[in-house]
């Protein structure tokens, strides 16, 4: 297909400016203002006011599949990606069988190859069957057809098994994606230990539960070289943490999510779609994380997208499963949040859900230039819309945003320069 997006505010080099796109054969062919229309398949008019942007990229989505298809499968997945504007999704290895094989990890990649409707590239386990401590997986195995090694679900508990792993994916030039999680500290709990759990006499997690064991992989970073990105970051130990040991040169970056930036434990209801680990934490923690955003502690704002059915998610506070969805909710959230309320600017944003996670994950594209790869996504930040989880693409309907109004919608999703979707 050859399309043509004329009068859209694009994202070139870090800032908007109003251009025409011309897409041919998956690239971006040319661009600048009045580029001509000839023989163009079809044009879409962006009437200059709505965003073109790098296409969306998740590095921290579950889809489930394989082994739990009931919660998520590949192809909804995907396909809520896809209609939220993200062109690429990492997806996390707590999956049955657990890629921890290359033989493992093709049982996905399958399933991939077949059903993902935009690019879904998946973590290899850092240990065999995920167990977080025992032996380590063989990296140099499944090097080439992983975007990292995670965990995910369970944090590394033994600090020799996170150093070998370390000192093999840093020969490797591979990184490491830590849930960071002191499983001794947990004592049962299944929110934060904090006000509301005190008041409503529920088990607490606590705090040092995650900055622990970041603590001591931020050391280990140092002493082996190697990349360590930090999953869903929750506490302000944990970004003052980072903070330094970024200034330190230790080669660690971090993610947060929607959910953290914008939430608290004074918001927790007793029902379980405010249930996730980590759990919401207290506000001095969520104002920590936002100084985190603007001073670049924090890299990458990613969903954690995690659907469960709704029989695992309606048992409350205590006994429903961990995990909301996230995908299709994240920029609506984040720029009515953080960019209408003038916290960040929509630069900032899409650095950090579109340009960052490329950087730091080695992804292709996150540049719209002649000969970039033609994954984007048509933005219109104005759009008034209210979160219905019964509208879902996803099969999980468990987001604490429901009933939000929020602004900002995607209305385009183009990946290989293909529309994958497209608003009614």
């Amino acid at each position: 297909m050859i399309l043509l997006i004329k009068n859209a505010l694009a994202y070139i080099d870090k800032t908007f400016k109003r251009s025409d796109i011309l897409i041919k054969d998956g690239k971006i062919h040319s661009l600048g203002i009045s580029v001509l229309s000839d023989n163009v398949d079809r044009v879409i008019d962006a009437q200059g006011k709505y965003f073109l942007i790098p296409g969306f990229v998740d590095v921290h989505t579950h889809l489930r599949e394989p082994g739990f298809s009931y919660k998520e499968t590949i192809g909804t997945g995907s396909a809520a990606g896809a209609r939220a504007g993200y062109t690429t999704i990492c997806t996390m290895p707590n999956l049955n069988p657990p890629p921890d094989t290359p033989e493992h990890l093709k049982a996905q990649t399958d399933i991939i190859d077949t059903d993902a409707v935009i690019q879904v590239l998946p973590f290899g386990t850092i240990t065999m069957g995920r167990r977080g401590g025992g032996e380590t997986v063989d990296f140099k195995a499944m090097a080439d057809s992983v975007v990292g090694f995670s965990d995910d679900g369970s944090g590394v508990q033994e600090e020799d098994v996170m150093r070998r792993a370390m000192t093999e994916c840093a020969k490797l030039g591979k990184i490491i994606s830590a849930h960071c999680e002191v499983n001794e500290l947990l004592k049962g709990g299944y929110i934060h230990d904090g006000e509301y759990a005190r008041k409503h006499n529920h088990r607490g997690i606590c705090s040092e539960s995650e900055w622990q064991q970041i603590e001591r992989d931020c050391r280990l970073a140092e002493e082996t070289g190697c990349r360590y990105h930090v999953c869903h970051i929750s506490t302000k130990e944990s970004v003052d943490i980072i903070r330094k040991a970024k200034a330190r040169g230790v080669k660690v970056t971090c993610e947060t999510a929607p959910h953290y930036l914008t939430m608290c434990d004074s918001d927790l209801q007793e029902d379980g779609r405010f249930k996730m680990n980590p759990p919401l934490r207290s506000k001095e923690d969520m104002e920590a994380l936002v100084e985190g955003v603007l001073d670049s502690t924090v890299d990458v704002i990613a969903t954690d997208h995690a659907p469960h059915s709704a029989e695992e998610k309606a048992k409350g506070l205590e006994k429903s499963a961990m995990g909301v969805v996230g995908l299709e909710t994240a920029f609506g959230v984040l720029n009515t949040k953080l960019v209408k309320t003038g916290v960040i600017t929509l630069e900032k944003l899409v650095e950090m859900m579109s340009v960052r996670p490329r950087e730091i994950f080695g992804i292709e594209g996150g540049e719209i230039k002649e000969g970039a790869v033609a994954d984007l996504a048509l933005i219109d930040a104005d759009r008034e819309w209210t979160v219905d989880p019964e509208k879902f693409v996803t099969k999980g309907r468990a987001t604490p945003f429901k009933d939000w109004k929020l602004q900002g919608v995607n209305l385009l999703t183009i990946y290989r320069g293909e529309i994958v979707y497209e608003t009614v």
